[in-house]
């Protein structure tokens, strides 16, 4: 029995993650990526530390209503800077940090649920 959820087709699904890429409703991206429903990003952050709010102001550019914010960190979570945390939930934006495997899994469940989540994604070798 299928029990993977129906997406639409105009849905931004992560189909995989590792050796540096990611494969985004069957399109490939080198390097870490903002991920929201309607579209990809790439985005030029190799590590943790390179996470700022300006880095991830793309994913308000277009207007889009994010709820939740996963941040993949790359192969472990890590300590965040509570301004960054602090920042996103003046724009009304929780945060949530784990590891990239795991940000990707859980932005897939979410996204089944039809919430407003975006996924802003540390490319993991």
């Amino acid at each position: 029995m299928d029990v993977t959820p129906p997406i639409p087709a105009d849905r931004q699904l992560i189909q995989a993650y590792g050796e540096g890429h990611f494969r985004i409703s069957n399109v490939v991206y080198e390097g870490s990526v903002l991920v929201l429903p309607e579209r990809t990003l790439a985005w030029p952050v190799a590590a943790f530390a390179e996470a700022t709010l300006a880095s991830l102001d793309p994913l308000f550019a277009a207007g889009s209503k994010v709820e939740l914010l996963l941040l993949g960190c790359g192969s472990r979570p890590a300590p965040l800077k509570s301004e960054l945390r602090g920042s996103l939930r003046a724009r009304g934006v929780m945060l949530e940090l784990m590891d990239t495997g795991a940000a990707c899994r859980t932005y897939n469940v979410l996204l089944a649920e039809e919430r407003r989540v975006a996924a802003a994604l540390i490319a993991v070798r």
